[in-house]
């Protein structure tokens, strides 16, 4: 089977090939999702992580078959937002169910897959284990509150001072948990989350100007978004378009 992979470099792809590819990681989860929610490629990861022992077991079975029903209909409801929207979740902090059934956290992204017409036919996603145990762990919902919010609010004037201070935290604190977690600093988080945004945008708007979405994004110096948005991309708004539609 293969299926369009949706984004700037659309190519074909293959399922076995990509499942080889997932199988030898230990510490992610790969899926990939019709757009009844029904999985159509796992890695072995996955598999243990559901508590079976062979892909078979979960080919054609649904999150809400397999997993917790509370962290299941969690994951339906972010697998349907990206069907409905056609917009990526990325480095979602959340909790999973280990190999060992026991929760923990981990980081996760989901993607649509399109047809070759750009119909969204499903999504592609991963989850990657950060050997953070729920219950010793417990800051960890806190920090994963805050990174919602930013990533939800991206567009908004957010004060992440005031994220810290809502959430009982020093600031310290947070800094060290979101450079363990996401690699970079709340205020770095939101940059990205902006310019992650930004580039959803280019992509899923080709006649929107690009003024207009640097304004949607929180950028009134359009020079400014221009300027970080290559540095985010290695492209300038206007070239990360152009490829996008030649694509």
């Amino acid at each position: 089977m293969k299926i369009a992979y949706v984004g700037p470099a659309a190519s074909i792809v293959d399922l076995p090939t990509v499942e080889a590819l997932f199988d030898p990681l230990n510490d992610v989860a790969f899926f990939i999702k019709d757009n009844e929610g029904c999985y159509v490629a796992v890695n072995h990861t996955m598999v243990r992580r559901c508590g079976l022992r062979r892909k078979e077991d979960l080919i054609g079975k649904r999150a809400l078959d397999v997993l917790p029903r509370l962290l299941a209909q969690t994951y339906t409801a972010q697998d349907q937002q990206v069907l409905r929207s056609g917009l990526p979740i990325k480095t979602h902090l959340e909790l999973h169910v280990y190999p060992t059934r026991d929760r923990g956290w981990c980081l996760t992204n989901k993607t649509p897959l399109r047809d070759a017409g750009g119909r969204i036919i499903g999504l592609m996603g991963t989850s990657q284990d950060l050997g953070l145990p729920d219950d010793q762990h417990p800051v960890y919902r806190k920090v994963a509150e805050i990174a919602t919010h930013i990533r939800e609010h991206c567009f908004e004037d957010i004060s992440v001072t005031d994220l810290v201070e809502n959430a009982g935290l020093s600031l310290s604190r947070v800094e060290r948990m979101f450079r363990r977690v996401f690699h970079c600093s709340p205020r770095q988080f939101l940059l990205s989350a902006r310019l992650n945004a930004a580039m959803t945008l280019i992509e899923t708007r080709p006649s929107t100007s690009i003024g207009c979405i640097a304004d949607k994004c929180g950028y009134s110096d359009h020079s400014a978004f221009s300027r970080q948005f290559k540095a985010h991309t290695g492209m300038s708004p206007i070239e990360y378009r152009t490829q996008c539609i030649e694509s």
